[in-house]
């Protein structure tokens, strides 16, 4: 189905969908290591496919029906700048979206289309538990500055403030949701 028509389908949409949100995950459990040439050619199910392509698939079907003022933002992590060895295929995922969204930024800043990502540090949601030992979980953002994993609803006002026209001249950022950890 194309994306004018899934537009079509979404009760209250009326036409536009804005912002353009890439929130993709792919439930990657590390084990540290990388097997096999799809693993590492396609992604596998290391989810290397899943969120780049997504996110590229998402913007590209997107951007012909955007007006000026519409906003995309990408959703990165922390772990694009100092990956976890254990996580390697999303942390080189997470590097991809940050890039392509900087780049989305200036290729369509002059149709008046602001992109930005959001770097998150550990986010506690409920997919957490399904994604590490359960010695992990219980110390689970422990290691950032403030101590603790942050919640679902202290990074969305980051992306409400991206997605409004109260950053209609923010475009090409990356916003550190970290609880203290610093992004390059």
């Amino acid at each position: 189905m194309s994306f004018a028509a899934q537009q079509q389908e979404v009760p209250g949409v009326q036409g536009k969908m804005n912002p353009v949100p890439d929130c993709g995950e792919n439930g990657y459990r590390g084990s540290g290591k990388l097997t096999g040439k799809r693993a590492i050619i396609t992604g596998g199910d290391s989810g290397i496919g899943r969120n780049v392509g997504a996110y590229f698939h998402l913007a590209k079907a997107a951007v012909p029906h955007m007006k000026p003022g519409s906003s995309i933002i990408g959703s990165s992590s922390v772990n694009s700048d100092s990956p976890n060895p254990t996580l390697a295929p999303y942390a080189a995922t997470k590097a991809a979206i940050a890039n392509f969204s900087a780049s989305l930024a200036q290729l369509l800043g002059d149709k008046g289309i602001r992109v930005n990502s959001v770097a998150p540090g550990p986010i506690w949601t409920p997919l957490i538990p399904s994604t590490m030992p359960p010695e992990s979980v219980e110390s689970f953002g422990d290691n950032v500055p403030l101590g603790r994993a942050g919640q679902p609803a202290e990074l969305a006002p980051i992306c409400v403030v991206l997605a409004s026209d109260d950053a209609s001249y923010i475009s090409g950022a990356r916003v550190a949701v970290t609880g203290g950890r610093p992004i390059l």
